[in-house]
C-alpha cells in the first residue's frame, strides 16, 4: 500500500505505450520519479520527452525484459539513480494467437520471455531492493503490480500460448502476495487482469526480435490476429481508466484489478466446472455467434 506517491519512484515496463505510458503520466502528475522501460526506442524517447516536459525526473532505458542481464543492469541503474523503487509495474507484454499445437518453439520463447520472464525478472530483482528499504525505514511503503489478463483466469480457444503466459503471471502474483505477507507489512502486490482495452498489444509483432521470428503465420494465427484486432480496437474501457485503477489498487492494497468486472461471470462458470468436475464450459455461451464464426473459419481451412 502506498498512501502518498509524491517524490516516490516508479519503475514501469512497457512504458512507451498503453497502460505503462498512462501510468507514467499519472505518476508524473503525482510528482513521482519515473523509470521508463521499453524495447521500442522511438516510443520510449517520445514518452521520456513528454514526461520530462511535464516536470518529472526520468530515467529511460531500452530493455528487453526477457533478458536477465539487461534487467539486472536496469535494477542497478535504478538503485544508483533513485534508490529502491516504491512502485514497480511489471507491465510489458505481447500477444499471439493460434491453435496451441501450431505455436513454434520461437513463438513460445518470445511470448513466455516477455509476458512471464519479464515479470519474473522484475520480481526477483526489485522485491529484494524494496524489502531491504522497508527493513531500513519503517515509513517505507512499496507495491508491485504485475500485468496479467482476463486470459489468466479464463482459457479462450485459439489463444493458448497467451493464456499459458498469463495464467502463470496470475499464479506468480498470487504467490508473491502471500510470500510478501509472510515477511513484511510494508510491501504489497497486485495483479492487473484487463480484458479488451485499446492499446498497442495487438500489434506486438512490431517488436518481435528477428531471431525469434518463426515461419509464415498459420491460418489459425491469422484468424486469431484478426479477432484480436477487432476485439481490442472496439474496447470501450480506455487505457487511462485502467491506469487509474492501478494507482487506486496500490493505494488501497487491493490485489485483483479488473478493467471489465462484468467478465467475472465467465470466471465463475469456469471455477464452478472445476469444483463440480465438469468439462470446461462453452467460452462463447454469452456470444455464440463469435464461437460459430471461429469454428467455421478454422474448419474452412
Amino acid at each position: 500500500m502506498i498512501s502518498d506517491f509524491q517524490a516516490k519512484t516508479a519503475v514501469l515496463t512497457g512504458a512507451g505505450s498503453g497502460f505503462g505510458l498512462e501510468c507514467a503520466r499519472i505518476g508524473a502528475r503525482l510528482g513521482m520519479k519515473l523509470v521508463l522501460v521499453d524495447v521500442q526506442q522511438d516510443a520510449l524517447d517520445r514518452a521520456a520527452a513528454e514526461l520530462q516536459a511535464a516536470g518529472a525526473q526520468v530515467l529511460a532505458r531500452r530493455v528487453d525484459v526477457s533478458d536477465a542481464a539487461q534487467m539486472e543492469a536496469l535494477a542497478q541503474a535504478v538503485q544508483e539513480r533513485f534508490g529502491a523503487p516504491h512502485l514497480v509495474f511489471n507491465n510489458a507484454g505481447v500477444a499471439a494467437g493460434g491453435l496451441v499445437w501450431e505455436s513454434s518453439v520461437r513463438d513460445w520463447d518470445w511470448v513466455l520471455g516477455v509476458n512471464l520472464w519479464g515479470v519474473i525478472h522484475g520480481v526477483r530483482l526489485f522485491a529484494p531492493m524494496m524489502l531491504e528499504a522497508a527493513r531500513r525505514d519503517p515509513a517505507y511503503q512499496g507495491h508491485i503490480v504485475n500485468t496479467a489478463s482476463m486470459a489468466g483466469l479464463l482459457t479462450p480457444p485459439n489463444m493458448g500460448i497467451y493464456n499459458v503466459s498469463k495464467h502463470a503471471v496470475v499464479a506468480l502474483s498470487e504467490t508473491l502476495y502471500q510470500d510478501l505477507r509472510l515477511v513484511s507489512d510494508q510491501v504489497g502486490a497486485s495483479v492487473l487482469c484487463p480484458y479488451f482495452v485499446p492499446t498497442g498489444i495487438s500489434q506486438s509483432e512490431r517488436n518481435r526480435p528477428a531471431d525469434l521470428v518463426g515461419g509464415p503465420p498459420t491460418a489459425s494465427q491469422l484468424i486469431g490476429q484478426a479477432m484480436s484486432d477487432k476485439a481490442v480496437g472496439s474496447g470501450k474501457v480506455t487505457a487511462p481508466e485502467v491506469a487509474q485503477a492501478v494507482f487506486d489498487a496500490a493505494s488501497a492494497d487491493r490485489f485483483y484489478i479488473y478493467s471489465h468486472p462484468q467478465a467475472l461471470g465467465n470466471v465463475q462458470s469456469r471455477m464452478e466446472a472445476i469444483l463440480q468436475q465438469q468439462n470446461p464450459p462453452d467460452p462463447f455461451a454469452a456470444k455464440p455467434e463469435i464461437g460459430e464464426q471461429l469454428r467455421a473459419a478454422l474448419r474452412a481451412g
